[in-house]
């Protein structure tokens, strides 16, 4: 071991259009979304879900009950790591932090929209009494990595 301090040389990211753009070519091609909220002891706790970019806000949908969704009622505060995946515009990632309001979907038709963007039309399986809500996260904050040596 050595007492060495490592020494972020990308601490803040790119300026906050540009990470607003970055985020937006990710959302545009093959991409995986990870969800983060805080448990009652102040834990965290992440789910992989499916989104969808809706002007500068971000959308998607979740059930009643699930343990995200009880955290984002006590504390609506979130942060959404986006990757992207090999095939895009570049292999980079954004993390989005904000607010969610969450919204009835009565008839599940937005977790529909969600599977038509996201698989190829499939048919979402049963979910016997399931309520379904869908989520909106307005960004605060986008933080997005500076551009790598070999990326453009």
């Amino acid at each position: 071991m050595t007492d060495q301090t490592f020494l972020d040389p990308y601490p803040l990211g790119r300026p906050g259009e540009a990470a607003r753009q970055s985020a937006a070519r990710i959302f545009a091609g093959p991409h995986l979304s990870i969800l983060s909220t805080t448990n009652p002891d102040g834990s965290p706790q992440s789910s992989v879900i499916l989104v969808k970019p809706d002007g500068g806000d971000v959308l998607f949908s979740t059930i009643e009950g699930r343990r995200k969704t009880l955290n984002m009622r006590r504390d609506p505060r979130v942060s959404l790591l986006v990757h992207s995946l090999p095939g895009g515009a570049e292999f980079t990632y954004a993390v989005i932090s904000g607010a969610v309001e969450l919204m009835d979907d009565p008839d599940g038709g937005f977790h529909q929209v969600m599977y038509d963007l996201h698989m190829n039309g499939a048919t979402p399986p049963p979910e016997p009494g399931a309520h379904r809500l869908i989520v909106r996260l307005r960004p605060a904050r986008v933080y997005a990595p500076p551009v790598y040596v070999g990326q453009g």
